[in-house]
């Protein structure tokens, strides 16, 4: 069976690999959604950290053995307390400023974060393995689907989801969420605001720092290869909504499809078309498909 003159599994099969692109683009822009939704801080360094995470991973295996499912877990962390001393040492005196004062302060981090890779390990690729756990491929029919990038998908959208029901459903999310619009109000019920926008940042970074570790297996561990998404991630900010964390998600994981939907019918427009798609939203709907209208 053809679709536009295309074979059924050549489709299906394009978008499922989409579909993992998508989940890096969702897991990027739900970081710099809780960022600016909830500190008002365009993190232009947000690429950066993603490439941290992934240099912490290939760091830990290739220097101390450590094995890819604990820096699962402290790859984040680490680039979570890098987030953390980047809030209390520089970007805590700018919320009160013009949003580019953020701006350029994070674009600086990512210009000194990636001069300081690049000086150790170049602009080459480092591979980095896929889990024996993981390794092997599904026979789905259609395809075979690498078990890592189902993997990916999988992680990604539980870590995006749980991130949403816990800033959207609970009595944290809640206090996070006043303390961002009426910190005064919020501390007169005992609650440490400033502690809790630094933690914010902290997981906001955590998130693309998780991103990198999954990314790692995937991609070439690079200096460049947060630079290398980072625009297009921006992108789904802007179409979702700056601050929609829902709408990050689902953007995300969208147009990693259109995405691979494009790389089959018309090759050479798969890497405009998602600023195709984001000029005609800006032109309907300025504050996004999920934004708020002020």
């Amino acid at each position: 069976m053809e679709i536009f003159g295309i074979s059924t599994s050549a489709l299906l099969g394009q978008l499922l690999l989409g579909l993992v692109n998508g989940s890096f683009y969702a897991m990027l822009s739900l970081g710099l959604a809780v960022i600016f939704g909830l500190l008002n801080v365009i993190n232009f360094a947000h690429g950066a950290l993603y490439m941290m995470g992934a240099f912490f991973a290939w760091m830990g295996l290739q220097y101390f053995g450590i094995n890819y499912w604990v820096m699962l877990l402290v790859a984040p962390l680490l680039v979570g307390v890098f987030g953390i001393i980047i809030e209390k040492t520089m970007l805590q005196w700018l919320y009160r400023l013009d949003h580019l004062y953020g701006l350029l302060l994070t674009f600086g981090i990512t210009l000194m974060l990636e001069g300081i890779f690049r000086s150790f390990y170049g602009v080459s690729g480092q591979p980095y393995t896929v889990p024996a756990l993981l390794a092997g491929s599904t026979d789905l029919g259609f395809m075979n689907l690498p078990n890592y990038r189902a993997w990916v998908v999988l992680a990604s959208i539980i870590v995006c989801l749980a991130t949403w029901f816990v800033i959207e459903k609970t009595r944290l999310g809640a206090y996070l969420r006043a303390g961002t619009e009426n910190p005064k109000m919020v501390e007169a019920f005992g609650v440490n605001v400033p502690l809790m926008v630094t933690l914010t940042y902290g997981f906001g970074v955590a998130l693309a720092g998780f991103a990198g570790v999954l990314a790692a297996p995937v991609l070439q561990v690079s200096p460049l290869m947060g630079s290398n998404l980072i625009i297009v991630v921006f992108a789904v900010v802007v179409i979702g909504g700056m601050g929609s964390i829902l709408g990050s998600i689902l953007t995300g994981l969208g147009l990693g499809i259109i995405e691979g939907f494009t790389k089959v019918l018309y090759p050479e427009l798969s890497s405009t078309v998602v600023f195709i798609i984001m000029a005609i939203v800006l032109l309907i709907r300025p504050a996004g498909l999920f934004g708020r209208e002020k």
